[in-house]
């Protein structure tokens, strides 16, 4: 049985009444894995607290935040910074140098771009780039809706040619809703259904929505433990009368 994720609510919260709303809405929706984007400034306890009140709604909180960065040392500076604060970072790419740095770098998880045809630069040298730094490209379904007809068909001509690349060079894709209202918000697989318009057929979309994001996820949380050595290394036992057992 699949857990359907859904790691960008981009519904601002005001106060912990409001995000209790938003979590209810994801609860009741069928999803057991979401995040919602947070300040970088973000302190630790109060990333706790949120994971609590998720968890008191059956879902799992995921950690992130989104960096929007000028240039590459805006960049890098950032994911210096955060990697350890959070389970998850997102990168909006929002010329084609921040594209690039992103693209290459293993500590940036999701690659964004903006909602406008002309202002994406996730091609073929991009998605090379992206299959060897094991991120992942996400799309975002609900800001098609806010578009006029003539701008969504055209950025929906480039999100079919950018799964094409995806596929070829594999690399993962993430579908999100990108809801900024609660009200936007769509049941998992309603939103699999929007994503085969983007060429994707029903089972991929399932999965972009369950099985990759919770790959993702897992990975993260492995690393971020304090007995994270390597990918399938991990401290198991030190002492002063023995030696470490990885």
């Amino acid at each position: 049985m699949r857990a359907f994720s859904d790691l960008r609510l981009a519904c601002y919260f005001g106060s912990d009444e409001e995000l209790r709303r938003i979590l209810e809405r994801a609860a009741c929706l069928g999803y057991r894995l979401v995040a919602i984007p947070l300040e970088p400034q973000l302190p630790r306890h109060r990333a706790r607290e949120l994971k609590a009140m998720a968890s008191e709604l059956g879902l799992d909180f995921v950690t992130r935040t989104d960096v929007r960065a000028r240039g590459r040392n805006d960049l890098l500076s950032a994911l210096r910074r955060l990697r350890r604060r959070f389970e998850l970072i997102g990168v909006i790419c929002q010329n084609k140098e921040v594209a690039r740095v992103a693209a290459r770098d293993r500590r940036v998880d999701l690659l964004l771009f903006p909602p406008e045809a002309g202002r994406r630069f996730f091609d073929g040298a991009e998605a090379e780039l992206a299959s060897s730094s094991n991120c992942a490209l996400e799309i975002e379904i609900m800001p098609l809706f806010k578009l006029d007809k003539l701008s969504r068909i055209k950025l929906l001509a480039v999100l079919r040619e950018e799964v094409a690349i995806a596929r070829e060079y594999g690399v993962p894709i993430v579908i999100s809703s990108g809801a900024d209202r609660p009200i936007l918000m769509r049941k998992p697989r309603e939103l699999a259904c929007l994503a085969t318009f983007l060429g994707l057929s029903l089972e991929e979309a399932l999965d972009a929505i369950s099985n990759i994001p919770l790959s993702l996820v897992e990975r993260n949380r492995a690393k971020l433990d304090p007995n994270f050595i390597a990918p399938g290394i991990r401290l198991v036992r030190k002492g002063d009368n023995c030696h470490e057992a990885i």
